[in-house]
């Protein structure tokens, strides 16, 4: 009867009520818990992105350091020329600012990533063709040489912008060539593309011709596996520097050679013989290597600069260098671009891609050939060239370009993967 049963709340709250599935009244195995149904998702390993600090810090110390130089060589004559209406920080801070707006360029390209250059190598490949065309027409000519092409108020060096663009324009095609780049006729290919460019710059600039040679040299040295041809054309280089004098007036009467160039030459041979004019340079050199000792005459200490050596704050920087600070301070700055060498072996043997690796060898070329040939000169281990020491010798063109190979190699670093 209805009026015996208990009330509803009183049955609930006297059983403990459980709800079978129909799975299990029909005898099949009973559906498992929600939480058991869903799968254990995996942990996902952390990206981190690596970027290379200490080639940046690098950077940054020889940035710095090429400015207190530059103003230490400079003072004296800038302050002594009216043009600069007695500012002798003129140099300094004309430097200071383009290497401003290169810090900048160099941080956005550092975050761009690298293989976008690659779709732009063959049109700044054919660029670099017309700008030194048009250098060798239309060039402001300085001391005999057209090396400086004016864009409104703005003039700059095409032989810069030929470097970068060269490197990019051979990274791209050894990439896409692969494993074919050890045959003789690919090899080949990559030698007749340097050339013609190279030939065209050595026209009026041989130090940036033959920096341009080299460039070419050592990215096809790293990605060839036979190596013998690199050594053979090593020792042919090291015969053709043993027999320069000859061969440099061989090369005069056939006019492969300029008499100014070859002036150099019989400078570096014997610079005594014409102390006054064509030994002047490389003897006041010599001079200050010599005076600076172990730790040097101190930071400004040097005489040479005084008006005795030419081009005291661009090719001849590091004499300056070796005398106020002495064999201490040459090869502290030598055991930098050491580090700084190293820095660039360690991206490019763990960058994403061939072609990455490539662009960070074309840029290691570069730096260490024109340091190599830079301290050479001033040694007079080789002849006068007329070649800067990287981002320490004053040059707007040549520390604008050489940021902006900084921020390709530190685009690459950008993409190197490191899991946690």
């Amino acid at each position: 009867m209805a009026g015996n049963r208990p009330p509803a709340d009183r049955r609930v709250q006297g059983q403990q009520m459980a709800v079978r599935p129909q799975s299990v009244q029909q005898g099949r195995p009973a559906v498992r818990d929600m939480r058991e149904q869903q799968p254990v998702a995996k942990k996902k390993k952390k990206v981190k992105h690596f970027y290379d600090y200490s080639l940046l810090f690098c950077i940054i110390f020889l940035t710095a350091f090429g400015l207190v130089m530059i103003y230490s060589a400079s003072s004296y004559t800038a302050q002594l020329n009216p043009l600069y209406k007695g500012n002798g920080a003129y140099f300094m801070q004309r430097q200071a600012g383009i290497a401003a707006a290169g810090f900048v360029m160099m941080l956005v390209i550092s975050k761009i990533d690298y293989h976008l250059f690659a779709k732009f190598a063959a049109s700044a490949y054919i660029l670099s063709y017309i700008l030194m065309i048009a250098v060798s027409i239309v060039g402001r000519e300085v001391n005999g040489k057209k090396r400086w092409l004016g864009v409104g108020p703005v003039s700059f060096q095409p032989t810069e912008f030929v470097k970068i663009a060269l490197i990019v324009m051979l990274a791209a095609i050894i990439t896409v060539l692969g494993n074919k780049i050890n045959e003789l006729k690919s090899a080949l290919s990559i030698v007749f593309l340097t050339l013609p460019i190279a030939a065209l710059v050595g026209m009026n600039n041989l130090s940036s011709g033959i920096i341009v040679c080299g460039i070419a040299f050592v990215m096809l040295f790293v990605a060839c596996k036979i190596k013998w041809p690199f050594f053979g054309i090593g020792f042919l280089g090291l015969g053709v520097l043993a027999g320069a004098g000859p061969i440099g007036r061989a090369l005069v009467q056939i006019k492969l050679l300029q008499p100014y160039q070859y002036r150099r030459i019989e400078a570096w041979l014997n610079p005594e013989s014409d102390p006054t004019d064509k030994g002047f340079q490389v003897l006041q050199g010599l001079y200050a290597i010599g005076s600076g000792g172990l730790v040097g005459q101190g930071l400004g200490g040097s005489i040479q600069k005084l008006g005795f050596l030419p081009e005291s704050q661009n090719d001849m920087i590091f004499a300056i260098i070796c005398e106020e600070l002495g064999l201490f301070g040459a090869v502290s700055i030598i055991l930098i671009f050491l580090f700084m060498i190293y820095r660039f072996m360690i991206i490019a043997n763990n960058a994403p891609d061939l072609f990455g690796a490539l662009l960070v060898v074309g840029v290691m070329g570069h730096i260490a050939i024109q340091v190599i040939l830079n301290i050479a000169v001033v040694t007079n281990t080789i002849p006068n060239t007329g070649i800067t020491l990287p981002f320490i010798s004053y040059g707007g063109t040549s520390v604008l370009f050489l940021l902006m190979e900084m921020g390709i190699v530190l685009s690459v670093s950008n993409r190197i993967r490191l899991e946690k």
